[in-house]
């Protein structure tokens, strides 16, 4: 712990985290995805989401988890099922607040990030529980 009260490790994961997603909203616009929203928040408690990055292209509005690891296939694993549910009801309390996307297709992606790589986009990495 620092004098602040916070642990160095976590700040520079922290810092590594907000590095790969400005990363990746590059790489996403590089694509021509219109970026709607970044760090999206919802619910507290053990309804608590977020959403790394909403973006959308044509009719189609992605859900995107970013994540940073040594390696990508590191990067892949690390999005485990709670974390894909967490998303999910995320995503749904998004929409709930814009029903003007409503009528879009909607779509959960990873894009991963590791050092001296370029970023991997992953479409359709995962499918909602139905």
């Amino acid at each position: 712990m620092n004098a602040y009260g916070a642990d160095p490790r976590r700040l520079q994961a922290r810092r590594r985290g907000r590095l790969a997603e400005g990363l990746a909203v590059v790489w996403l616009r590089l694509k021509l995805y219109r970026v709607l929203a970044r760090g999206v928040q919802t619910g507290r408690g053990s309804g608590a989401g977020e959403i790394d990055i909403v973006a959308k292209r044509g009719r189609t509005l992605i859900f995107v988890e970013v994540k940073s690891r040594a390696t990508l296939d590191e990067a892949i694993e690390s999005i485990g099922y709670s974390q894909r549910r967490r998303i999910e009801t995320a995503a749904a309390a998004f929409l709930a607040r814009r029903p003007e996307l409503a009528s879009c297709q909607i779509r959960f992606d990873a894009l991963v990030v590791a050092p001296g790589r370029l970023p991997h986009h992953i479409r359709d990495a995962w499918r909602p529980r139905g």
